[in-house]
């Protein structure tokens, strides 16, 4: 495994032809949805934890391992499929990983017992990664250069939407009907998506490949894989209060379920901010901006316990909390400067390392309650994982120091 970083190597656009304004639209909110969707699915159990533990007869604790089912579904998924896809054509691959989501979405929506529901939630993670990864290549292959950025974005813009609309919404479904019918509808907009990705997406849409061992070489770098650690790990913590947020407000803040939907909000409303936060503070302090986002989140996470007592306190805490998402547009920029000759693999790796996070975090924050320590102990344990993560980067930063004596020319 390598150690010294990569050269920065920017994701070329393939030589497709322009497209309309009005098509080149189209594809963007055709990737844009498949992502909502994707996100509101991601996320929902969050919200509907009450609902799910009473209809399944199960803990709280045990839908949080449904959550952490999901993402280990991503970890395992968005490399395997990176490299099995990579033999198709993007559109192909799109079509394919959405209709397996519609799928798989059903059957968690009728999977009829708590055992029968960990492996369909385990299941419907698989296609996430690599879906996000080869959308972004898509929208930057129909793209123009100075737009390239703004298209990626617009893809990880459904992600956001999902939390900030989607999953209070599924919230608010779900104490309404069922949280089954939740998962029904994420179904239904996925095969939305794939009939407009079939209709608007010409065929030939394609960038350079790599053959699979060569970009496992590339991909297997020591910055590499401490970026995608410090995701991991240092981002778990955001996911530890996310995923016990409904149970914490009826039980510690003691309002009435109906607020849950504004808890939820608070998060997706703090993910937009931290989202467009992350780019500006990387592009002026590049891969330094990672302890910066992390000490915010110690912070954050730490006064968490005492800011669950009061309603108006608990979803400012939300907000500042959900900004932790800062981290995702930095480490996604730095996996770009150090994985050439990996970009597919490693955008959906990136995915991969954040639902690490979301698997650990509703772990470790489950085994807190179940221990006794209580709802808000969550804080605590999301503290002490960001301060993981910033030892994660020092590891790196060093490492990075090394690589720049030996050969001065690195970025």
């Amino acid at each position: 495994m390598s150690s010294a970083p990569l050269p920065t190597a920017p994701v070329a656009a393939s030589a497709f032809p322009a497209l309309s304004r009005g098509r080149h639209a189209l594809v963007l909110t055709a990737l844009t949805l498949g992502g909502f969707a994707i996100g509101t699915s991601e996320f929902a159990g969050m919200g509907l934890m009450p609902n799910m533990a009473a209809e399944l007869r199960v803990s709280a604790p045990d839908v949080g391992h449904l959550i952490s089912a999901y993402a280990l579904g991503v970890v395992v998924g968005a490399p395997l499929l990176a490299i099995l896809g990579g033999a198709l054509k993007r559109k192909t691959l799109l079509l394919a990983l959405m209709a397996f989501y519609a799928l798989s979405n059903l059957a968690s929506a009728l999977g009829p017992d708590y055992g029968s529901l960990l492996l369909f939630r385990f299941i419907a993670g698989l296609p996430h990664g690599a879906y996000f990864g080869v959308a972004a290549l898509t929208a930057v292959s129909i793209s123009p250069p100075e737009a390239r950025g703004r298209a990626v974005s617009l893809v990880m813009l459904g992600l956001t939407l999902a939390i900030l609309l989607g999953t209070p919404l599924a919230t608010w479904t779900g104490q309404l009907v069922s949280w089954r019918w939740v998962f029904a509808a994420v179904s239904v907009i996925s095969l939305v998506t794939v009939a407009l990705i079939a209709w608007s997406l010409p065929d030939g849409v394609e960038g350079p490949r790599e053959r699979p061992l060569d970009e496992l070489r590339a991909f297997n770098r020591l910055p590499v894989w401490q970026a995608l650690l410090i995701g991991a790990v240092g981002f778990a913590g955001m996911f530890a209060v996310f995923s016990y947020l409904a149970p914490t407000m009826v039980e510690v803040t003691g309002v009435a379920p109906a607020w849950i939907p504004l808890g939820v909000a608070g998060f997706g409303l703090g993910g937009v901010i931290g989202n467009m936060l992350g780019g500006w503070l990387f592009d002026r302090l590049q891969f330094r901006a990672v302890p910066v986002v992390l000490a915010w989140a110690v912070a954050m996470l730490l006064l968490f316990p005492l800011a669950a007592q009061q309603p108006w306190s608990l979803l400012l805490a939300t907000v500042c909390i959900g900004m932790m998402g800062a981290l995702g547009p930095i480490l996604q920029s730095h996996l770009m400067d150090v994985a050439d000759g990996a970009q597919t693999l490693a955008a959906a790796s990136h995915h991969a390392a954040f639902n690490t996070a979301n698997a650990l975090g509703p772990w470790l924050g489950g085994m807190a309650i179940t221990a006794g320590f209580g709802w808000t102990s969550t804080g605590f344990v999301g503290a002490a994982t960001a301060v993981a993560g910033i030892g994660l980067y020092a590891w790196a930063a060093r490492t990075r120091a090394r690589g720049a004596r030996i050969c001065p020319a690195a970025p």
